[in-house]
């Protein structure tokens, strides 16, 4: 027999700590006596539908997934303390929320959780998604989508063909090949029994929820199907092997731990934006500009025979663990082009448009053919928009002017393409040395003690 619980453990024991905050201050303020206050069962069903809401979840299945709703409603992940102090919602602006994730109370780790989209682009598609079928502004948006033609093929295909997500908005749609989306279904992690390629373990809410996320943002797909489960622990040096994901750890694929989603949001790894480290002393700063570099040269030459390309960058997009790893913390903007199979370009894409292909905004953009990205264009964003800032006025001459002169051509999109490669590896050559070794890089260390490559 479980032991009876007081009036504000019965209201937490469900709840979460800051949701339960949200209700006027319900768990911490004292009732006057003329008001008799809510039973405890009231306010457990109060913060459970508080959080329902806020995660999304009334949104379902048009949204990411549940796999780690359980761990938000037993607790078993809590936001940080100066959310907690709220009373009232967390700002609607916040694309993310950092938190700490336990599997048994005792051991907590840093996590983050992220929005799919912000909650004003979440309302916008919903609205387009209610209009498309002329229906009231509080439709039941999987109802409409439902009926869709596209999901309707959704429903009778036995594999995720190249057709079936033609038209979609994502830079990773553009042109995909049979292998990609082979991969995309095997490691899925939404659904039991992943491991096929054929969706037959597939039920009908499955299908929807990895169409919508497919068509809103494909950024929990590719953590789903290229991190490296040795990296929950958050206590290694760098990649192990023995990864399940598509694209293997052991392979240096950066991509954070994917932990679950529950509504619109996902859990994922925690890391620190790499703007916060514009200020960083010389060594770091060129132990994070060496890193990026090898990070946009495993996106474009791999044993795989991928070759990932972003249409824009920011330094948001990348993160550092607390072992000083970096790696893509937004996977949002990364297209893929199949070099062993071939990529099947969107020829007739416009054909294909329909309510999904259109849920956020920018989704109107022009993206270039396939056919013509060129291998330098990672470095040309990267060296031009993320590592100037990074490595300015960091280092005594002539070193600084051997710096800047190799960003200077690695920034530039007119020249060949081996010419930036070129300028990219000396700039590599330049920065090595500068890097240091000890216990602030754990991710190296004690590695680069005994071993130059580290």
């Amino acid at each position: 027999m479980e032991p009876r619980l007081g009036p504000k453990a019965a209201a937490l024991h469900l709840g979460w700590p800051f949701l339960l905050l949200w209700v006027s201050g319900l768990s911490y303020s004292v009732s006057s006596p003329a008001s008799p206050s809510p039973s405890p069962v009231s306010r457990v069903r109060t913060s459970y539908n508080l959080g329902k809401t806020f995660l999304g979840l009334d949104k379902c299945n048009a949204c990411i997934g549940t796999s780690i709703c359980k761990k938000f409603f037993k607790e078993e992940i809590r936001f940080d303390n100066g959310l907690a102090l709220h009373l009232g919602p967390p700002p609607d602006d916040l694309p993310s929320y950092s938190a700490n994730y336990s599997d048994d109370f005792k051991t907590w780790r840093p996590v983050e959780i992220s929005r799919l989209v912000s909650k004003q682009q979440n309302k916008i598609s919903d609205g387009r998604i209610c209009a498309s079928a002329a229906a009231p502004k509080t439709c039941s948006i999987e109802r409409v989508l439902r009926k869709t033609g596209r999901f309707q093929k959704w429903l009778q295909a036995k594999r995720l063909t190249p057709d079936l997500v033609r038209g979609l908005s994502s830079p990773l749609l553009r042109c995909p090949s049979q292998r990609l989306l082979d991969r995309v279904v095997r490691r899925y992690a939404e659904v039991a029994d992943a491991g096929s390629i054929f969706m037959d373990h597939f039920t009908d809410r499955d299908k929807l929820r990895l169409l919508y996320t497919l068509a809103v943002n494909t950024h929990p797909v590719l953590l789903q199907v290229c991190s490296d489960p040795a990296l929950e622990s958050l206590s290694g040096r760098g990649f192990t092997s023995g990864s399940e994901g598509i694209f293997p750890g052991a392979e240096g694929w950066p991509l954070p731990k994917y932990l679950g989603s529950c509504g619109r949001f996902l859990v994922s790894t925690s890391t620190s934006p790499l703007q916060e480290f514009y200020g960083a002393p010389p060594d770091q700063a060129a132990d994070l500009a060496y890193q990026l570099l090898g990070v946009l040269e495993s996106l474009r030459s791999n044993d795989l025979n991928y070759f990932f390309y972003f249409t824009h960058v920011d330094a948001d997009m990348f993160g550092i663990f607390n072992n000083g790893h970096l790696f893509i913390r937004d996977a949002s903007a990364l297209g893929v082009i199949d070099r062993q199979e071939g990529s099947q370009a969107a020829s007739g894409a416009g054909d294909n448009k329909d309510i999904f292909s259109c849920l956020v905004s920018g989704c109107q953009t022009k993206l270039p053919s396939c056919d013509t990205i060129p291998e330098k264009q990672n470095l040309v964003l990267v060296c031009s928009q993320v590592l100037p800032l990074l490595l300015q006025a960091k280092f005594p001459s002539p070193v600084q002017e051997e710096i800047d002169a190799e960003l200077t051509r690695c920034a530039d999109g007119t020249r060949p393409d081996p010419e930036v490669l070129g300028a990219a590896s000396r700039l590599k050559d330049i920065l090595r040395p500068l890097r240091t070794c000890d216990p602030r890089f754990a991710y190296r260390y004690p590695d680069c003690k005994y071993d130059d490559k580290f």
